[in-house]
């Protein structure tokens, strides 16, 4: 049996008035998904370990199944993975967004979706001007990008910017975490110098980044927003921990999620034309995962579209994004590997945590699943979303077990 987890980041949501009082998931209008789990079987999963926030780091490694208390060194090692930047044991390294500021606020986490083409010259500028020997910025993808920080000390508080929209940067700069303001580790910076760094890097992007900015005024500009710093992390192949994956994929636009399938042991995928946006190239990562599937045990085929319309708040937006991904992912898939009566395909359907449009910020709740293979038994439920989910045959279960009962199958 081969496996398949079709994730939508961030499609979970909560019920909302303007629907009626239904979750975007109920409101949607989803066939596929709802044929899913109507001929198979669905349940719950809590994705967020006690202590963690719920990003999308966090929950896309729980549901692969690792223990995130010997694992997680947060988004910047993962990006660093996903961009081939190989990080020395003494680097510290940190996702460093480029968002919008307006009038002392975030105004976005995301530089007003800018394309990589143009975060490449932003970045480049700033690894000039503000890089050194033990400083270097390095370009990613859109606005998520690299910042390494040499003998830096990952015991910082940063606030991930999409949590925070609409709130006064200037209180949500970088902080020591109690208790290590001037210890050092193993050789590093006290945890007080690094966040020192980051914040004089912070202030200063904003004026560099101003030079390439003509649009720019004293209401809105442009700036660095540093985040999620870890060291490399150790973590085993998912292929030494299940024995059914001899092989695997990764496909998505995100660098975080490509970074958790290096470090996994899953070949990394890039799609022409995937974006991490709704107009993402729905389309050409299909083909790309029934292509994987062929040779492949297991593919992890990441959607970001739904996460990003959930942190802009976008209701409509985000009601497509989920109408796509049923219509353009999982009814393709679906109606081509229902065909390979040689080659039988196990499904899951899963969000990573909610995003919900009228909160814009991640939030740690239970995500519905389901799970479809030939000769399944269904259970009762009838439609995919998060109300008829708490019904299904699974029942709630929690981070790796997820991983356990799927991959057994």
């Amino acid at each position: 049996m081969k496996h398949i987890i079709i994730l939508g980041d961030g499609m979970a949501d909560h019920p909302v008035a303007r629907l009626g009082g239904k979750t975007l998931l109920q409101y949607a209008d989803t066939p596929n998904m709802d044929m899913l789990a109507r001929t198979g079987r669905t349940g719950r999963l809590t994705t967020i370990p006690d202590g963690f926030q719920p990003g999308s780091e966090v929950a896309n490694t729980a549901i692969l199944g690792y223990d995130l208390n010997q694992v997680y060194e947060g988004r910047g090692p993962l990006e660093a993975a996903s961009i081939g930047y190989e990080m020395r044991p003494d680097d510290l390294a940190l996702r460093c967004n480029i968002i919008t500021l307006e009038n002392g606020l975030i105004k976005n986490h995301h530089g007003g979706h800018l394309t990589t083409e143009d975060s490449d010259v932003l970045i480049k500028h700033l690894n000039k001007c503000l890089g050194n020997d033990n400083i270097h910025f390095i370009t990613g993808t859109q606005y998520r990008h690299l910042l390494i920080i040499r003998n830096g000390n990952k015991h910082i508080e940063c606030a991930p910017p999409h949590d925070h929209p609409n709130e006064p940067w200037r209180n949500l700069m970088v902080k020591p975490e109690k208790g290590w303001e001037e210890l050092d580790e193993d050789g590093r910076m006290s945890a007080q110098e690094t966040a020192d760094i980051i914040n004089k890097l912070i202030i200063e992007s904003q004026y560099y980044l101003a030079q390439k900015q003509s649009q720019c005024n004293e209401q809105e500009c442009l700036s660095i927003w540093p985040w999620g710093g870890g060291y490399r992390p150790k973590m085993k192949p998912l292929s030494e921990i299940y024995p059914q994956v001899k092989s695997g994929s990764v496909i998505s636009a995100v660098d975080l999620i490509r970074g958790i399938g290096h470090y996994a042991g899953l070949r990394i995928i890039k799609v022409k034309g995937a974006t991490g946006l709704a107009n993402t190239n729905y389309e050409g990562k299909t083909q790309a995962t029934l292509e994987a599937l062929r040779t492949d045990d297991f593919v992890f085929l990441h959607i970001e579209a739904s996460d990003e319309a959930g942190h802009d708040g976008d209701l409509d937006l985000k009601l497509k994004t989920i109408e796509n991904l049923d219509k353009r992912v999982v009814g393709p898939i679906f109606k081509e590997i229902s065909t390979w009566t040689d080659m039988p395909v196990c499904i899951a359907v899963l969000p990573d945590h909610p995003t919900p449009v009228e909160i814009r910020t991640h939030i740690n709740e239970p995500v519905p699943f389901l799970i479809w293979y030939p000769g399944i038994i269904p259970d009762e439920v009838q439609t995919y979303n998060e109300v008829s989910c708490v019904s299904g045959s699974y029942g709630l279960l929690h981070l790796n077990e997820f991983i356990e009962t799927f991959i057994r199958i």
